[in-house]
């Protein structure tokens, strides 16, 4: 049977504390996601045809023994990437970008300069974002434009439009970092090139549909009801699809 989800856009976790409010600002910018741990496989991505993923953050260092690792094969699915905090230099180490123990941490608001490309175009030259990190890239993958710096961080965001990757030191989900939704949305539909389609109609439309299909033109259905919210919007969806008879 089809799934009632539309193709996602898969966050990857890499156990960021944010891991949910991305998948939530990527929804925000209407386009349906969803989020998958790290360890999920190769072939299992593949299989869930994502139109783009999103790399979290986490608090490991990427040369920490036990650090969640970042599988290359990922960047040869020819699926637009993003990568964010932690997310963005495991991305730059797998492509063959440096990543180095600075001795110059951010934490909190930091001022960011932006450099050029298509991430922040139109946005402030001088724009306050809010970083978190210890470690930072300090060369981009070949074939990357260097897009944006910080105090800390000689290479604060890269993006390559040819391949439809690009990523960011900072955290756009977060509202300490006040164009952050602008940054993502342009991945999401310019890089990407995802349509601003979704809303959460659709997939209960898509539920709907799914239970009719399922229970049949004549047939019918008992509801458990526990009094929390998940049975009674299973409820609700079973009596829009069928009614009550």
């Amino acid at each position: 049977m089809k799934s009632a989800s539309p193709r996602p856009v898969l966050v990857v976790d890499f156990g960021a504390q944010y891991a949910q409010l991305i998948a939530r600002r990527i929804r925000e910018s209407r386009v349906y996601s969803e989020v998958i741990p790290h360890t999920t496989a190769i072939e299992e991505i593949k299989a869930r045809d994502p139109l783009a993923l999103v790399l979290s953050g986490g608090p490991a260092s990427v040369y920490a023994e036990r650090a969640p690792q970042l599988d290359p094969a990922l960047f040869d699915l020819d699926v637009p990437v993003f990568g964010i905090c932690y997310g963005f230099q495991a991305m730059a180490q797998a492509l063959g970008g440096t990543v180095a123990h600075t001795g110059t941490s951010e934490y909190g608001r930091t001022q960011l300069k932006v450099l050029g490309g298509t991430l922040h175009s139109d946005l402030p030259a001088v724009q306050p974002v809010w970083m978190s990190h210890g470690d930072a890239v300090t060369a981009a993958p070949d074939g990357f434009e260097v897009v944006a710096s910080s105090a800390g961080a000689a290479v604060a965001a890269f993006e390559n439009r040819e391949r439809r990757l690009a990523g960011v030191q900072y955290h756009p989900e977060v509202l300490h970092t006040p164009h952050g939704q602008q940054v993502l949305g342009r991945f999401l539909h310019e890089f990407a090139g995802i349509g601003a389609e979704w809303t959460p109609a659709n997939i209960a439309s898509a539920l709907i549909e799914q239970v009719r299909a399922q229970i049949g033109d004549d047939g019918h259905a008992i509801c458990g009801l526990s009094g929390g919210v998940d049975s009674a919007v299973a409820a609700a969806l079973v009596q829009r699809a069928i009614g009550t008879g």
